[in-house]
């Protein structure tokens, strides 16, 4: 399925392929541009009382895991969709500057309407993190700024 979006034709797996390039390289103005603005991301190992809603405010949320790596890359991997909706498995590969390391399994789930996502739900074993991540990881997430936190409970 296609949608005209600005006089380019762009499909769903386009726009979630390159949100995630734009990811992958920490190109937060990149990433908001692929966001609807009530878009809704939330991690599922949390659950919905912890998402974000809205470009900026999910960029705030992923900057507190990804920003402050020394390195992170997502790697591609099977996508399938039903020109609505689209499932994306695929890794992610977190470095610290401390040597520690984690590649983190995921499933992704995105909705894209008019060309832009409009939700994202990961699925992910938050316990694969915590077992590799630096021990200050856990308390630097805990004080970290948590203005972009809105509960989707009933939305998703």
């Amino acid at each position: 399925m296609s949608i005209e979006q600005a006089g380019e034709t762009t499909d769903i797996e386009t726009t979630v392929s390159s949100m995630w390039a734009a990811l992958s390289a920490r190109d937060w103005d990149g990433v908001k541009r692929r966001l609807a603005p009530h878009c809704i991301y939330l991690d599922m190992p949390v659950g919905p009382a912890a998402a974000a809603r809205g470009p900026d405010d999910i960029v705030k949320r992923l900057k507190i895991g990804l920003e402050p790596l020394a390195s992170y890359a997502n790697f591609p991997g099977l996508m399938v969709s039903n020109g609505v909706d689209l499932m994306y498995e695929h890794h992610e590969e977190w470095h610290w500057a401390t040597g520690e390391s984690a590649v983190l399994q995921f499933v992704t789930v995105h909705r894209v309407e008019d060309g832009l996502i409009t939700l994202w739900k990961d699925y992910w074993d938050m316990g694969a993190l915590a077992n590799h991540a630096p021990a200050s990881w856990l308390a630097d997430f805990a004080n970290a700024d948590m203005s972009w936190v809105f509960d989707a409970t009933g939305l998703v």
